[in-house]
């Protein structure tokens, strides 16, 4: 069985799933974790923040909820309203630094998050992905290069269809894959406790 975390790096429900999900890898070191991009700010709801006159309110709650913070930084870069969350572009970054360190997968997603909502950087920068990757240990000229690769813009591509696939239709959503079978342990806010509570039914019935 392995788990198949299908987020948005600008989705702020996302980020507020990280702690949870960080304590699951720390627990269940033998389950792999696939990292899928989804789609959430492509086409027509790539625009300005502006438009989305939710978000303050949602953070507050996420906030709530989760614990996460949305630091100062982010906070500046979206007080006029005028940023563009482009999924396309942040799926590319994840996919590229997927490619430098598939097995820290779910660590770099959300250091891809950590980026955005507590130091207010923009997913569309290189220099972005060259900060993760000196952060993470990571060789920082190669991340950058293949953010800007046509491999990054197909696997991110790839990744699209791959939520679709799967169903989903919300971030942040964390399966349970075993061979054909597909379980739903998390779609939005989940704790850690809950998710476990639902790996032990299907450990039950497997």
């Amino acid at each position: 069985m392995k788990l198949v975390y299908v987020f948005d790096a600008y989705c702020g429900w996302s980020y507020g799933f990280s702690p949870t999900l960080a304590e699951l890898t720390r627990r269940h070191p033998e389950l792999p974790v696939e990292v899928v991009s989804g789609g959430l700010f492509t086409g027509a709801r790539r625009v300005p923040i502006r438009e989305f006159g939710y978000v303050q309110g949602a953070n507050a709650r996420i906030s709530e909820l989760t614990g996460v913070d949305f630091g100062a930084a982010y906070e500046r870069l979206i007080a006029d309203g005028s940023f563009v969350m482009d999924s396309a572009a942040a799926a590319h970054g994840m996919a590229a630094l997927r490619q430098a360190a598939p097995a820290r997968a779910a660590e770099l997603a959300a250091a891809l998050q950590e980026a955005f909502y507590a130091q207010g950087l923009s997913l569309s920068d290189a220099a972005t992905y060259r900060a993760i990757a000196e952060r993470t240990g990571l060789d920082a000229d190669a991340v950058a290069a293949a953010f800007a690769s046509p491999t990054a813009r197909a696997a991110a591509r790839a990744d699209f269809r791959r939520a679709a696939g799967l169903g989903v239709e919300g971030f942040p959503t964390l399966l349970a894959v075993d061979g054909e079978r597909v379980s739903v342990l998390a779609a939005g806010h989940a704790t850690t406790a809950q998710v476990e509570q639902r790996l032990t039914a299907l450990a039950a019935t497997a």
